[in-house]
């Protein structure tokens, strides 16, 4: 009976310990575009980048505000891109909607000197509250090719999460995202009639 014990009492700890040390799977998010109703075709060629994020969200873990001088990393809820490139991306996809242009390139990787204008974004926040609310805060700046003229705006928008969860949340940020690009392709618009 005690060899028996010998045996087993050390068996179901090793089982014990296998199924305690388990991490649960990391799921993946992305961006998402806006579909945008189709418009007539433009021959606009607009460059995107570059786009800066803060360092603080500038990681594969998405970054959750825990409290008003708090941040959390989420270790098993992550970005499936860097941030930078997928709100790049996003912001690229949208414009060629929106100003119904296929000529959207982003840069630099790809030669994009002969764009007709270009967009540089700083994301001064990109704050997450799963549950809560998506705030983006971004500084951009759209500039003429051809004589250099340029229009500086900022967008601050805060788009509602309720469903809680980090689908909701991704959903949210897409939304702010689509907000930023609507007020990137008026300022484009607006340099593409005042320079006719």
């Amino acid at each position: 009976m005690r060899r028996l014990a010998a045996i087993a009492i050390p068996c179901i700890v090793v089982i014990l310990a296998a199924g305690c040390g388990s991490t649960p799977a990391s799921r993946f998010y992305t961006l998402s575009t806006t579909p945008a109703p189709a418009r007539m075709s433009s021959d606009l060629s607009v460059a995107v980048g570059p786009v800066t994020v803060p360092a603080v969200v500038d990681r594969p873990q998405i970054v959750v505000s825990a409290g008003p001088n708090q941040v959390r990393l989420d270790e098993f809820n992550r970005w499936a891109a860097p941030l930078q490139s997928n709100i790049s991306r996003v912001v690229a996809d949208n414009l060629a909607a929106i100003l119904g242009t296929p000529r959207v390139t982003l840069f630099p990787q790809t030669m994009s000197a002969a764009a007709d204008y270009r967009v540089a974004i700083q994301v001064q926040s990109f704050d997450s509250a799963p549950g809560e609310a998506a705030t983006l805060e971004a500084v951009w700046t759209v500039s003429r090719a051809r004589d250099g003229k340029s229009q500086t705006g900022r967008t601050a928008v805060r788009e509602a999460a309720p469903q809680g969860g980090y689908d909701g949340l991704a959903a949210a940020h897409s939304r702010a995202l689509a907000r930023l690009s609507r007020d990137i392709a008026d300022a484009v618009q607006a340099l593409a009639r005042a320079g006719q």
